[in-house]
């Protein structure tokens, strides 16, 4: 049975790998772009399938009309995918208010408004799947991505307190979290003003992100597809194969730190009942 799908930000990059994964075996698309002429090749070749929206995030009346159309114009609603999403790099200390502000509206409050408009249609279904595009960086942070991952740890916590939220009411949710891939991202990344003392941590990423081993949109839109089709989905899924092993030691570091003091753990509890 072919699935009705809402992805956001589906112009490029990974959420356009969706998209066309899942038009070209047949489900039917909402795909919703802040330009939806970036999205005319697609009604092209796809016609009645896809149902091209434009759509910013940011804008909470958008979402809910979007979503509302997007049920009227299909029936239903199986697969959410939250995608749309963009980069804030630099050291925290030159993040600027607005900057922060900014990231937040589109990585955070941006997949919760359309969480919120999407819940009562897949309530009233008794099923569907919200897919939430988090990172690695939603993990394990990194220096010179404190925006960025505060904005996807964010968004971590507030689809893992969801699932618990919804399971009883036949909704699924998994957070899937991306390493590097072969996108053209970076055009919409934001780098806050530089101060010259963090230019060491700047050359230092560099070097780290030229060297890593990108993976294919193409490829993470056919596994896209396959989590979709899991009748029991998985809470977190990592896509690439960066992000595995470098987590093992991320978490085998932070349960060994929490050992290494808990004694001082035990001790700021204070006196123990008997």
């Amino acid at each position: 049975m072919s699935k009705v799908w809402f992805v956001t930000g589906s112009s490029r990059g990974l959420g356009r790998g969706f998209v066309e994964a899942a038009l070209s075996r047949g489900d039917r698309v909402a795909a919703t772009a802040r330009t939806p002429r970036s999205l005319d090749d697609l009604v092209t070749t796809y016609g009645d399938l896809v149902l091209p929206l434009s759509l910013d995030v940011t804008d909470k009346a958008s979402v809910f009309e979007s979503v509302t159309q997007a049920k009227e114009h299909f029936g239903r609603l199986d697969v959410i995918v939250n995608n749309a999403g963009y980069g804030l790099f630099g050291a925290v200390e030159e993040l600027t208010e607005q900057h922060l502000r900014d990231q937040l509206e589109t990585n955070l409050f941006g997949p919760l408004w359309v969480v919120q408009a999407a819940l009562p249609h897949l309530r009233e279904q008794g099923s569907g799947h919200i897919i939430q595009i988090s990172s690695t960086a939603g993990v394990a942070a990194f220096s010179l991505g404190g925006g960025y991952c505060a904005s996807k740890w964010a968004l971590e916590g507030l689809s893992e307190t969801l699932a618990q939220e919804v399971a009883g009411f036949g909704i699924k949710v998994t957070i899937v979290e991306p390493g590097s891939y072969a996108t053209d991202a970076s055009e919409s990344a934001i780098q806050a003003p530089p101060n010259p003392l963090y230019d060491a941590a700047r050359q230092a990423y560099s070097a780290y992100a030229q060297a890593l081993d990108t993976g294919d949109p193409a490829a993470a839109g056919q596994a896209m597809l396959k989590l979709a089709d899991t009748d029991n989905p998985p809470l977190r899924v990592f896509f690439g194969t960066q992000s595995f092993p470098m987590l093992q030691q991320v978490y085998a570091d932070r349960l060994k730190t929490w050992a290494d003091w808990h004694d001082l753990s035990v001790e700021a509890h204070g006196p123990q009942a008997t």
